[in-house]
């Protein structure tokens, strides 16, 4: 096929190629950067259309947009690398010694993007240097991480300055008194990254060492941004602010250096960037106002407000979306409430894999360009399967209006080994791993409970890691309704379900079983006292030609193990709009509330997303699907009792 995309997006046929939004489209007359060209970067099975779009200057936008800093500087951008034989490396650091290999960060090192494109990178060092401008003078020095996969330990000119567990969260280290007076100062990370390899169980979504059909190359090292920023002595640590559809903000100013620093934080409408309200409190301690009159969010009116947080001489900018999450009975059948409405939610499992950054697209456009398909086809919803994002991908969401269905990554997925006496069992937790599990469960919470559009948080897929001699996933809701209580809870999505959480989540391929009177052996049947909903169902696949495969033959032998194979393009499109028209007969004679569609993108060996897996062919035919999607809300809107009083519900 031509490498230059049609100009045009096309309004109604499925199938055809179609172009990336904003600047930077695909154009083989580019060639790649020079600069690229330095660092060798690695052909990849598959490109996408910004695969040399990259740059040497990687993901420059401030990647906390939650708490962010005037002054900052990012790291990302070319480092060095080389790989270690084992844990023990992590006592013999490299100083002052120019690593062998270039890699760009933030990157997966089993990505060609990386330049690196590792297999089996368990133990790597990553080294880079910096300087701190000289306007910092007198200022703490903060230095970030946005995520390492999986264990980061970090030195800085020759000292240990931290260590960090758990490949999808951010942590952050005050190097201050690691740093030179004047000069250059040495940053060397060693990572440790196991994966799915024995003895560890550790939470890795779809990620395995050996990749088939459903779970895929994985991702090490230093994958989202590095920054260092400037604070005063004392200064925000964190921001937890929640503000409701009646106006009223619950807010705590997290401090280092004054355990009850005076704090005040104004509220800014964006539109007209007037301040429509202030607060005075002190750090550390929940304070509660009200902003008059607000503009709600909601996927079709996405209305975010601008924060500034002051302390003392520190002052941080952030955001907010005024919106209430709850549960409630409408016409008799619990419904997910948005605003004290009930809203059918419709969204696509989302898995967030790329052909050429494996788990980080190659910049902001490309991973926009997903969520403006979804939104043009009329999806209110994704769900973030077994995976974290950048917090950019979440100010994404939250501006363009897509409700969020946020899973914890999983456990080993139904792995099995062989124990000496040859019985075969089920990989599951061990009690120590359980807690770590938990930890990180907490870690999850606390760092996304800040973006408006995440609605309900989803702790199991399918019973991976989920232990049976017991039910932890009524612990670990409670868990999450503590430290998040606006939002809903999916306890278990599919299978093992013993009655936690907020919803009836029922998994089948290809067809719905949607808060339906049927249901297979994979889920369980109807629970009426808890919300229905499909949490995965279609799958529907179609192959293309080679120049748009995952070329790896192992990956391409596993194709027919997709749950349908349509032959042509119009067979799939006609296979979606009737399994589209079993869930709105679902929708207006059941009890079913929402459903997500399986998937976005292809993705490896997968070949049933709406995207082809290097995003250059898109199946719906578009027309049709939104006119499908808009007919499931629709029938939803039928439902509701219009005299319902609005807030009517409960978390």
């Amino acid at each position: 096929m031509e490498n230059n995309a049609p100009t045009a997006w096309p309004s109604s046929q499925g199938g055809h190629v179609v172009p990336p939004s904003g600047p930077c489209g695909y154009n083989k007359s580019r060639g790649v950067h020079k600069a690229l060209d330095a660092r060798k970067v690695k052909t990849p099975p598959l490109t996408t259309p910004w695969t040399y779009e990259a740059g040497t200057n990687p993901w420059p936008q401030y990647p906390r947009p939650q708490l962010e800093r005037p002054q900052w500087q990012s790291l990302n951008g070319i480092w060095t690398y080389q790989n270690a034989s084992s844990i023990d490396a992590v006592n013999s650091p490299p100083y002052n010694q120019t690593l062998p290999n270039e890699v760009l960060i933030p990157s997966c090192l089993e990505s060609s993007l990386s330049g690196i494109q590792g297999e089996y990178t368990i133990y790597s060092w990553l080294a880079t240097s910096f300087s701190v401008p000289t306007t910092w003078t007198g200022n703490r020095v903060l230095l970030n991480f946005a995520a390492v996969d999986y264990e980061a330990t970090v030195f800085v000119n020759g000292r240990n300055a931290t260590f960090h567990r758990g490949g999808y969260f951010a942590f952050t280290v005050d190097v201050t008194d690691h740093l030179r007076a004047n000069g250059t100062n040495e940053l060397l990370v060693f990572v440790h990254d196991p994966t799915d390899s024995d003895p560890y169980v550790i939470p890795i979504g779809k990620q395995t060492l050996h990749p088939l059909h459903t779970f895929y190359t994985p991702c090490s090292g230093i994958w989202q941004s590095v920054w260092i920023e400037s604070a005063p002595s004392s200064y925000i640590t964190q921001l937890d602010i929640a503000a409701g559809m009646d106006g009223q903000v619950n807010a705590t100013v997290s401090s280092f250096g004054n355990a009850s620093a005076s704090v005040q934080i104004a509220v800014i409408d964006r539109k007209t960037n007037r301040t429509v309200a202030t607060h005075n409190g002190a750090s550390n301690v929940q304070c509660t106002f009200s902003v008059p009159s607000v503009s709600l969010w909601s996927p079709d009116s996405p209305t975010l407000y601008d924060i500034t947080v002051s302390l003392g001489d520190d002052e941080v900018s952030s955001y907010t979306g005024f919106r209430t999450i709850a549960r409630g009975e409408v016409n008799g059948i619990e419904r997910p409430l948005l605003n004290g409405e009930f809203i059918f939610q419709f969204g696509t499992l989302d898995q967030g894999f790329w052909p050429d950054g494996i788990y980080l697209p190659p910049n902001r456009d490309a991973m926009v360009y997903d969520l403006q398909t979804l939104k043009k086809l009329g999806f209110n919803m994704l769900r973030k399967h077994i995976k974290v994002e950048p917090a950019l991908y979440y100010q994404a969401c939250d501006e363009m209006g897509i409700l969020i269905f946020q899973d914890m990554p999983s456990l080993r997925p139904f792995q099995q080994r062989t124990l000496d006496n040859c019985t075969i069992v089920t990989i599951l937790p061990d009690a120590a791993q359980q807690d770590e599990f938990t930890r990180q469960l907490e870690l999850l919470v606390v760092q996304q409970r800040h973006f408006p559009s995440i609605v309900t948080y989803i702790v199991y897929n399918e019973g991976w890691g989920q232990l049976t001699n017991y039910y932890p996933e009524f612990g670990l809701t409670d868990l999450v309704k503590q430290l998040d209580p606006t939002r809903l809870v999916d306890s278990t999505s599919g299978w093992y379900d013993h009655g936690a959480g907020d919803f009836s989540d029922n998994h089948h391929y290809a067809n719905p079983q949607c808060g339906s009177p049927f249901y297979s052996i994979q889920s369980s049947p109807y629970d009426p006292s808890r919300i229905g909903i499909q949490g995965e169902f279609g799958g529907i696949g179609q192959n293309v030609s080679i120049e748009h495969l995952w070329n790896v033959q192992e990956a391409i032998d596993t194709i027919n193990q997709t749950y349908e194979i349509d032959t042509t393009i119009e067979a799939w499109n006609y296979r979606g709009h009737r399994l589209l028209g079993e869930l709105l007969d679902q929708v207006k004679m059941y009890s079913c509330s929402g459903g997500i569609w399986t998937q976005t993108t292809d993705v490896e060996g997968e070949v049933n997303g709406l995207l082809t897996y290097d995003r250059r062919v898109l199946r719906p035919d578009v027309a049709q699907w939104q006119a499908d999607i808009q007919s499931l809300y629709t029938a939803a809107s039928s439902r509701v009792n219009a005299s319902m009083p609005a807030g009517n519900g409960r978390l």
